[in-house]
């Protein structure tokens, strides 16, 4: 199942990161794991491959396994279980998460960021168009 998704915020509930939260920065669905941002930090030695490349460590993101992550849900703010529901939009049926505990729909929340942008586009291009007819005028 899918239930997590790139974007997600989601909540560590085992291993040396428990209890923190953070935003999954890539799903990898074949073996079950995901990268969450800021979280299983492992350092990795790096050799330098060109003479003007610096060699050294660094820190990067670690995978964690699926089964060790819960989804935090934006209404309620609590780590819940993902249910599955078909939800009826534009006209058509389609599967959503559904939070388990209060009922939100969890696949809203990317539709509602796009519909912001979008909203901030076309303002922003009415404003400028209204400010060039003032300037014409």
């Amino acid at each position: 199942m899918n239930n997590i998704k790139k974007g997600d915020v989601v909540m560590i509930i085992a291993g040396k990161d428990k209890g923190k939260s953070g935003e999954v920065i890539s799903v990898d669905p074949v073996a079950n794991r995901v990268i969450v941002n800021d979280a299983n930090m492992i350092s990795k030695s790096v050799r330098p491959r060109s003479a003007q490349e610096q060699g050294g460590i660094i820190k990067q993101a670690g995978t964690i396994d699926v089964s060790n992550v819960m989804l935090v849900c934006p209404k309620c703010q609590k780590a819940v279980r993902v249910r599955h529901e078909m939800v009826e939009k534009d006209g058509k049926m389609v599967k959503a998460r559904i939070c388990a505990k209060c009922g939100a729909n969890l696949d809203e929340k990317a539709a509602k960021k796009t519909a912001k942008k979008v909203a901030k586009k076309s303002t922003k291009k009415a404003t400028k168009k209204a400010e060039e007819a003032v300037v014409e005028d």
